[in-house]
């Protein structure tokens, strides 16, 4: 239980898919603070959805069937194709949140895709892939929030004509992921 807790800990705080490993930048960098919450939660299920399910065809089928080098042709499809019932499904529980134009940045985030190829390298069981998709799509979450409150207190401030936009963002970002190496301490192996 305590290698459950950890990896659901690594995966949001030290070994984050947006900071340690450059997956899910997009959204990232696309999201608007009208949409935060509901693309960190519609990107947590859909992280959950595919981690499992991925894994369970990993497990159950391409491994027995010796079809281990179609992981990408399976995993992408499967991402893919759970994006619009998943989105009309919030929808359907959460009205309150704007779910609407949530498709595309969805469909271009790669942490989906690479989460499922990470879960199917380790191969380390059912629990640990679902802590491993519930992490990653909170330390998603978390640093979206963040990112989006970051970049609304930026606005209010008098920036440099070079850096405003893009270059602030990514220098925001940048600052956030050294922040993000202060938890590397956190757990000890």
């Amino acid at each position: 239980m305590t290698g459950l807790a950890l990896t659901l800990i690594s995966a949001a705080l030290l070994n984050n898919f947006v900071l340690h490993w450059p997956l899910g930048v997009d959204p990232l960098l696309a999201g608007s603070r009208r949409q935060v919450h509901a693309l960190g939660l519609a990107t947590l299920c859909l992280m959950v959805i595919v981690g499992v399910i991925g894994h369970a065809i990993w497990q159950w089928l391409l491994v027995p069937l010796q079809l281990e080098a179609l992981r990408l042709f399976v995993f992408l499809p499967l991402s893919v194709l759970l994006i619009a019932p998943l989105l009309k499904l919030l929808e359907r529980w959460l009205p309150t949140l704007p779910f609407d134009g949530l498709w595309p940045l969805l469909l271009g985030n790669a942490g989906v895709l690479g989460l499922a190829l990470i879960n199917a390298q380790n191969d380390q069981g059912l629990l640990h892939a679902t802590a491993l998709s519930l992490g990653a799509g909170l330390g998603f979450w978390l640093v979206l929030s963040v990112f989006c409150d970051l970049r609304e207190r930026a606005a209010g401030e008098t920036i440099p004509l070079p850096f405003r936009g893009l270059p602030i963002d990514l220098i925001s970002a940048g600052l956030i992921a050294v922040i993000f190496l202060g938890f590397s301490g956190l757990i000890k192996t």
